[in-house]
């Protein structure tokens, strides 16, 4: 039976489904494809899918009520990866609303889809480290007290949580939200730091520098995430409610300031920055505590931040930037 991933065309939603795929999984692929970053790079990761005999596609919006049920009636789906979402702290600040609808009332649906397939097995959704908001006890653990977000976007993925536990409380439904900590990588968002940052660095243009870099991120490479959530689809909880929360990060936090001087290293260029405040929506420090993952999966990331942002840059200057002047 197959898979269901939601934000396929995302970047971990694509990564997915490869490795999924990849080990002879069928996949049933969904994404609603807006342009809240360019296309291109949706359409190119799902090239990348679709000559694979056990991919489907349907370009939809699962916020839509009855949307997924629609498209996917008799598909024999009881696995789902739930990615979808709108992503990014500091637009949430300017589209409110979009957030909501995305990431409140499409998991909603989510959960409504799971709840009437019959004989359905496990829910496995994107959680966010922006959900601790600025704790200053480090590292973060799952326990910790989550009822403080400094952003939209962290109070959605937090609504996410509680609903979850509702619905794993009333109808029994197995779920498992992961907390991603910063996750980069080829085919990766263009919003983040790590692209931005080599982007303006190779075209000689200044990056925005926040508290004069003195800010530690817990970056964690997309391989290492994508083993992390197979590992946690093949094992549904079994507790009562079954019900559970990860965090999924590298354990190793990077000063924003040494993170700069590796891509300088890597790409041979001196950056120009431009130091500016910290914004209220972001927070200082992201810490991963691993204890849990690794104690019911024996998971441990592998890959350091120089491995990382090497693979990441290769394939931007092969990859990305043939196809940027093909166009």
């Amino acid at each position: 039976m197959p898979v269901l991933v939601t934000g396929a065309a995302g970047f971990i939603g694509s990564h997915v489904c490869h490795h999924l795929l990849n080990r002879g999984e069928a996949v049933v692929g969904v994404d609603n494809m807006n342009d809240y970053y360019d296309l291109a790079l949706k359409e190119g990761r799902l090239a990348r899918l679709k000559p694979h005999n056990g991919f489907s596609f349907h370009q939809l919006d699962i916020a839509e009520p009855g949307a997924l049920a629609d498209a996917l009636a008799g598909q024999g789906i009881v696995k789902v990866v739930h990615l979808a979402a709108q992503a990014g702290v500091r637009h949430s600040l300017d589209n409110p609303r979009l957030y909501v609808r995305s990431n409140v009332v499409g998991h909603l649906e989510v959960l409504e889809f799971c709840r009437a397939t019959v004989g359905f097995e496990h829910l496995v959704y994107a959680s966010s480290s922006s959900v601790y908001g600025g704790n200053r006890k480090v590292p973060f653990a799952e326990t910790d007290q989550v009822d403080r977000p400094v952003s939209l976007y962290a109070a959605t993925k937090k609504a996410d949580e509680l609903m979850s536990h509702t619905y794993a409380h009333l109808f029994g439904l197995p779920q498992t939200g992961l907390r991603f900590f910063t996750v980069y990588g080829p085919w990766g968002r263009p919003d983040m730091a790590y692209w931005l940052f080599t982007q303006a660095m190779l075209e000689g243009k200044p990056i925005r520098v926040f508290n004069d870099g003195e800010m530690w991120r817990d970056f964690t490479y997309i391989d290492d995430v994508v083993r992390a959530i197979v590992a946690v689809l093949d094992k549904p909880p079994v507790e009562v409610p079954p019900c559970r929360i990860y965090n999924v990060g590298n354990n190793r936090p990077e000063r924003l300031y040494d993170f700069i001087a590796t891509l300088e290293r890597l790409l041979g260029v001196k950056a120009i920055r431009n130091n500016e405040p910290m914004q209220t929506s972001d927070v200082e420090q992201t810490y991963a505590d691993m204890t849990a993952l690794e104690r019911d999966f024996g998971f441990r990331p592998s890959v350091s931040i120089e491995d990382g942002l090497k693979k990441f840059v290769d394939w931007y200057r092969s990859e990305w930037m043939t196809r940027s002047a093909d166009r």
